[in-house]
């Protein structure tokens, strides 16, 4: 019989493997954020290398904001689905580990065992607020955050999977000195990569990192609000993985409104057709044709 399309097995070595393959040989990760099967997969066809699976666009897609309302269920349901719909690594954004040190410690076990390449954990209090809420900020305490990830580390079961730390200290307005600190003791703690969020308007808080963080670790950077900041200016600051962790939903959002807002001015949906995707090419998104053939 004919395996199905993107049938990919439920252990996170092999694509874990290519993740950290990726890392030590200096090559750039480009990473798209998504939130489902569907999204996943058209990150994979557009050429990206990995898939962030978003904690703002799962959010979105039960139609909640991004303030821990969701649990580690919901969260991991979606990045399953990511999983089995790509071959190319997916990394899960775990929030703070959906709680303590021992929740921190199940996140690891149950997302490794769904096959995901990296999971990130974040150093903000439980419950966390979006980065990008101007209110409500909060750290914790570095070596209460390095407790979780040395519980997260302790867990995991395969040497491949990526632990990833995340530090919102630019994000709390805490300096360049506090976010060098919290990942050095993170990389101690047993992070193999540091996430370095930032939402200036420009790169220079992640360009300053790097000058200070001689390469230690792999870094990551989310640029969403330095837009301008290029693969090419990435690559040559040292960083291994960037992510544009929501432009992919910010554009269907846009697309879906025009589409709604064509077909209830018009009518009809004639003037729309064509510029939407056809039922045939969801088809082939989903590889109907693929799956059909195992019933032939």
């Amino acid at each position: 019989m004919t395996v199905a399309p993107h049938a990919a097995p439920a252990l996170s070595a092999p694509r874990a493997a290519v993740l950290r393959e990726a890392f030590a040989s200096g090559r750039l990760v480009r990473t798209a954020g998504a939130h489902d099967g569907l999204s996943a997969r058209l990150a994979e066809e557009a050429g990206f290398d990995a898939v962030w699976a978003s904690g703002l666009e799962i959010s979105a897609a039960h139609g909640l904001p991004d303030v821990s309302l969701l649990g580690m269920a919901e969260y991991l349901s979606g990045a399953v689905a990511m999983q089995r719909s790509v071959t190319v690594p997916v990394v899960a954004d775990c929030d703070t580990g959906f709680g303590g040190v021992l929740n921190a410690a199940h996140t690891m076990m149950r997302y490794e065992e769904a096959g995901v390449a990296g999971v990130c954990i974040e150093d903000k209090i439980f419950p966390k607020r979006n980065s990008f809420v101007n209110s409500g900020q909060k750290l914790l305490d570095i070596g209460e955050f390095g407790h979780k990830l040395e519980a997260a580390k302790g867990a995991q079961a395969s040497p491949d999977t990526v632990l990833i730390a995340r530090t919102e200290a630019f994000i709390c307005g805490l300096g360049l000195q506090e976010a060098l600190s919290r990942c050095h003791h993170y990389v101690d703690a047993g992070a193999d990569a540091v996430l370095v969020h930032s939402k200036s308007v420009d790169s220079g808080e992640v360009v300053s990192f790097m000058r200070e963080w001689n390469h230690r670790a792999p870094v990551v950077v989310v640029p969403t609000t330095y837009s301008d900041f290029s693969a090419t200016e990435a690559r040559e600051a040292g960083i291994s993985m960037v992510i544009y962790a929501n432009q992919g939903m910010r554009a269907a959002i846009t697309a879906i409104r025009d589409t709604w807002a064509t077909v209830l001015a018009e009518g009809s949906t004639a003037a729309v057709e064509p510029r939407i995707a056809s039922v045939k090419d969801i088809f082939a998104v989903s590889g109907m044709d693929q799956w059909l053939e195992i019933d032939r």
